[in-house]
């Protein structure tokens, strides 16, 4: 009398990991997806790792997240996984003030972003 399991969201040799709320503006996230976007995961993990970008070391932690799905949750072999997405979206926007000259009113706008990491698991060609 149980429900039937829901069907996977990805393919059988893939696994993803999103993080949300992080506190920065989807632009320069991109940045850093950029940086890892169809590459193997340890050079990817090697390049967050040694990345100036402030953001970076929370896209290793997706990261590793996503590589760790892969493994105990779908027994894909870690060796052969290669970043095959990674894309950021917009969160919400804190909205603050400052007050200016004259009467004025200065914006402050203050984003949140989120990312998700999909790894694919490839065979090496010989």
């Amino acid at each position: 009398m149980s429900k039937d399991k829901n069907p996977r969201r990805v393919a059988d040799n893939e696994a993803r990991a999103k993080l949300r709320m992080l506190r920065t503006s989807p632009q320069k996230l991109n940045l850093v997806a950029a940086l890892i976007r169809g590459k193997k995961v340890d050079k990817a993990l090697t390049d967050l790792t040694f990345s100036k970008k402030r953001i970076a070391a929370d896209v290793k932690k997706c990261l590793q997240s996503a590589i760790a799905n892969a493994e105990n949750n779908h027994n894909l072999d870690v060796d052969e996984l290669v970043v095959a997405e990674a894309y950021v979206g917009k969160n919400l926007i804190m909205k603050r003030g400052r007050p200016r000259a004259r009467g004025r009113f200065g914006k402050i706008v203050k984003p949140f972003s989120e990312i998700t990491i999909l790894v694919r698991q490839v065979e090496e060609q010989a």
